[in-house]
């Protein structure tokens, strides 16, 4: 099986497919350069796979490559963040309370 992810910046999300068909998505807000994450869907068929971690490591690594700060209202992006300490420092520090972080 190939899982991939894309930025589809028509729909405002990113989509993670695996052989090709579409198994969910993290839909965004972006702004200059700061990006909201609003929400996360992975469809049941796929779930149970990791898909979801794969996905969100994915969006936040695009959002560092591109200099962005990251505000994750998602609160899976939220969560996969608080368990993953190392991309804490893509929230702005002044909203690390906010967020959980």
């Amino acid at each position: 099986m190939t899982t991939s992810v894309a930025d589809n910046p028509d729909r405002s999300r990113f989509e993670i497919t695996d052989d090709g068909t579409l198994a969910g998505f993290a839909e965004y807000n972006r702004y200059e350069t700061e990006i909201a994450f609003i929400h996360t869907e992975i469809d049941p068929a796929f779930e149970g796979r990791g898909l979801g971690g794969q996905l969100a490591r994915a969006a936040l690594d695009a959002a560092r490559d591109q200099g962005l700060t990251v505000l994750p209202y998602c609160p899976f992006i939220r969560s996969w963040m608080t368990k993953h300490p190392d991309y804490a420092d893509l929230v702005p520090q002044a909203q690390h309370s906010r967020f959980g972080l």
